[in-house]
């Protein structure tokens, strides 16, 4: 994931974090409060972007393993269909060594 992709999600979480310390200090004036708020919307703000970035992680690895499954499902449809061939081919050999016994 780029940091083009992030950047929504980085200004949304300045945006909270600024919104956030104008709120406290605007309503109790408490520096701790302040900083301690400041902190706490710090980490829900990357807590959401790392969320965002585990779906995103997420949405590749299944995308992956579909054609991964993909691929194995027409090889083994390949095989199976050798396999078929084969077997059918053995079984007209077999069928028609019995038709020339029972002819002569």
């Amino acid at each position: 994931m780029e940091i083009r992709e992030l950047i929504i999600d980085i200004v949304l979480t300045i945006v909270m974090v600024i919104s956030t310390v104008v709120l406290v200090m605007r309503f109790w004036q408490d520096l701790t409060i302040a900083i301690a708020a400041t902190f706490m919307m710090l980490s829900l703000g990357g807590l959401l972007i790392s969320l965002g970035m585990k779906i995103v992680s997420l949405e590749e690895s299944i995308t992956q393993r579909e054609r991964t499954i993909r691929v194995n499902m027409e090889e083994m449809g390949k095989t199976m269909t050798a396999k078929y061939e084969n077997t059918v081919s053995h079984i007209e050999e077999i069928v028609d060594g019995l038709s020339r016994r029972m002819y002569r």
